[in-house]
């Protein structure tokens, strides 16, 4: 008897799903890479100059073909839309992984205790609105969700000792996404800016777990702003294809130097030194 077009089809579904479940259970290392979509755009690329398919799976790829290593990175949608909301910002880290931790998740996320069980490395990062920075209450309210420079502090700082908690994972945190010009105010992007550098100049700290990939400096260049030719457009702060080739090359360099390295082969932004 000839099997039906949907038997089939539920038998490669279930190949599938037996082959994904087991991707990277014997890697030497796995890394999980948490994002949105400006982060979902670095991860995927564009083609290269020459119509080659870049994307940070390939280059790992090709990495582990040319070094015979298995190294494995995951993407993985944090937080998720549902049921804790479409929000990844230093409130939104501190309240899952500091506030709510501990071995049970926190409203279907992951705490770092769980995800620093399988994965050796986290890259984690925020969607552009973190720029959207408005001036400081006259106390600052560590748990409070508005966006300040004040509250980011101590949120950041409440960070910091959550992961130093976690001495054998090396964490890599993307510097806050930037904005087009017509996408934010002058005074938040001066915020902005100065937070950022913030977190570049006194709240990273040498020789801990904890690097930094700046996409800030990438995006604006020394200004304040995204510019013009890596956003999609002049009021959409997304990443356009053009910047996402670029980033990813960069951004796959800091993750290796990170992991092999300690950060010390590639500045900030990725450039080998």
């Amino acid at each position: 008897m000839i099997p039906s077009y949907k038997t089939f089809f539920s038998f490669l579904i279930g190949l599938s799903l037996i082959s994904c479940g087991n991707e990277g259970k014997d890697s030497d290392l796995k890394i999980a890479y948490l994002h949105h979509s400006t982060g979902e755009v670095i991860w995927n690329g564009n083609s290269g100059t020459k119509g080659e398919k870049v994307s940070l799976p390939v280059l790992f790829n090709e990495y582990n073909k040319i070094t015979g290593r298995d190294y494995y990175i995951k993407e993985i949608v944090f937080p998720k839309a549902s049921p804790y909301g479409w929000n990844n910002y230093p409130y939104d880290y501190y309240n899952i992984w500091v506030k709510n931790a501990g071995k049970e998740n926190f409203m279907e996320e992951p705490t770092l205790e769980n995800l620093t069980k399988e994965y050796q490395v986290i890259v984690f990062k925020h969607c552009f609105p973190v720029s959207n920075i408005q001036e400081d209450d006259a106390q600052p309210d560590i748990n409070s969700d508005k966006k300040t420079i004040a509250n980011y502090k101590i949120q950041y700082e409440a960070l910091m000792n959550k992961l130093h908690q976690f001495p054998q994972t090396k964490f890599i945190l993307f510097t806050g996404a930037a904005q087009a010009r017509e996408a934010i105010t002058e005074s938040e992007a001066q915020r902005a800016k100065e937070f950022f550098d913030w977190v570049k100049n006194n709240w990273d700290q040498a020789h801990d777990n904890i690097y930094l990939w700046d996409l800030y400096a990438l995006e604006t260049q020394g200004g304040f702003y995204m510019k013009d030719e890596f956003a999609v457009s002049s009021s959409d702060s997304h990443p356009n294809k053009e910047f996402a080739v670029m980033a990813v090359r960069l951004l796959f360099n800091r993750i290796i130097d990170v992991i092999d390295n300690n950060g010390n082969g590639t500045t900030l932004i990725g450039e080998k030194v």
